[in-house]
């Protein structure tokens, strides 16, 4: 199989992260006889440095012509300090998903038996906890009109039926091949958007008989994520909230390092990790490459490259096992960023990776 992969790395550690996905990458095509044709481009800061503009035509141009997308981390203390700053590298980011329609944001949340003692929470509240986050992307406040007055400022959220219905839609599909529930986080006490949703989502709650459907406010959602996260299967919310949970829920597998993400529209797709540009770790070769790598095994199922999309994970698991870790899983004694990398593509290139997989993560090509 031939396919064009674009690769964004971006800024701060993203480019040493990305770096061990493409090395992932080159040794499933290696293994199976596939051919990635890489092309990579300027995003967030880097771009704005060398252009102006954080997202430049010529970048969107590559991810329109992709197959998919590989993509690091935006950010950058020089924009993130300067509240005057009326270009930023985030603003890139925002572009790119509502130039390509990405309107589904998943991230999968697995704790792994042989990290548990790294979460903060306790063992027997996170054992066995394995849900994914359905965060619309396109939408809410973050893309609603902004303005300013000479003593205040606004932000407007805004939702209509067709963003709901066809992020929703993935949502249940996914819980009937899942644990077949759903659970929607919203604010329908006080937010009209959020009563939007719970409306629209009731509804076609007939259409997946199969599926239970529990809504949750987010502030009590907050809480459960850390009380009882074994409760969720498939998280469904908005934007802003879907942002904040996600990343509070990144704690229960002990490190931001490990959680992947997909993105996801009509034409094509998004990987990259969460954890954000992490500039104090820049050049140190101390970042976690696993949520890339992670990442990277999203995109083959999206591909539909699912046995790859196995070996990635199992090599994955194989690391975490061995103890073949960065410093942030390993209480600051782990190895570099490049020998994690190394250790993964070599028990895809020996056919040795075994580990049980994580069914949260299989087969998504078939839910995007």
């Amino acid at each position: 199989m031939k396919k064009k992969i674009g690769v964004l790395p971006g800024d701060g550690i993203g480019p040493e992260v990305v770096a061990e996905g493409i090395k992932v990458l080159d040794a499933i095509a290696l293994r199976f006889g596939h051919e990635f044709d890489y092309e990579y481009a300027l995003v967030g800061a880097a771009a704005i440095d060398e252009t102006g503009n954080p997202l430049p035509d010529e970048t969107l141009a590559v991810c329109k012509q992709s197959d998919a997308f590989l993509f690091g981390a935006i950010g950058h203390p020089k924009y993130d300090n300067d509240p005057s700053a009326k270009v930023r590298p985030e603003q890139g980011l925002l572009k790119l998903r509502k130039e390509l329609g990405l309107f589904a944001n998943i991230r999968p949340v697995t704790a792994y038996d042989s990290l548990l003692h790294m979460s903060p929470l306790k063992v027997d509240r996170i054992t066995g906890v394995d849900f994914v986050v359905y965060r619309e992307l396109t939408g809410g406040i973050y893309f609603g009109e902004k303005g300013r007055t000479e003593d205040a400022a606004y932000d407007h959220c805004t939702y209509s039926y067709a963003e709901i219905e066809r992020i929703a839609h993935l949502a249940f599909k996914a819980a009937q091949n899942r644990k077949k529930k759903l659970t929607l986080i919203d604010k329908a006490n006080v937010l009209e958007t959020s009563r939007l949703w719970r409306e629209k989502v009731t509804v076609m709650a007939k259409e997946y008989p199969d599926v239970t459907v529990e809504c949750m406010f987010v502030d009590n959602a907050a809480m459960q994520m850390i009380q009882n996260p074994k409760q969720f299967d498939v998280v469904l919310t908005e934007n802003m909230f879907g942002d904040i949970i996600s990343d509070e829920a990144s704690v229960i597998g002990g490190s931001m390092g490990l959680l992947p993400s997909a993105s996801v529209g009509n034409k094509t797709a998004m990987f990259e990790p969460i954890h954000g540009s992490y500039p104090q770790a820049t050049g140190q070769n101390i970042a976690n490459p696993i949520a890339t790598i992670l990442s990277v095994a999203m995109l083959l199922d999206h591909l539909n490259l699912i046995d790859e999309a196995i070996e990635v994970r199992q090599a994955v698991n194989a690391s975490l096992r061995n103890g073949m870790v960065t410093q942030d899983l390993s209480k600051g004694q782990g190895f570099g960023t490049d020998r994690v990398g190394d250790f993964i593509v070599n028990h895809i290139l020996d056919g040795e990776a075994s580990g049980s997989q994580n069914n949260i993560q299989v087969g998504l090509s078939t839910i995007i």
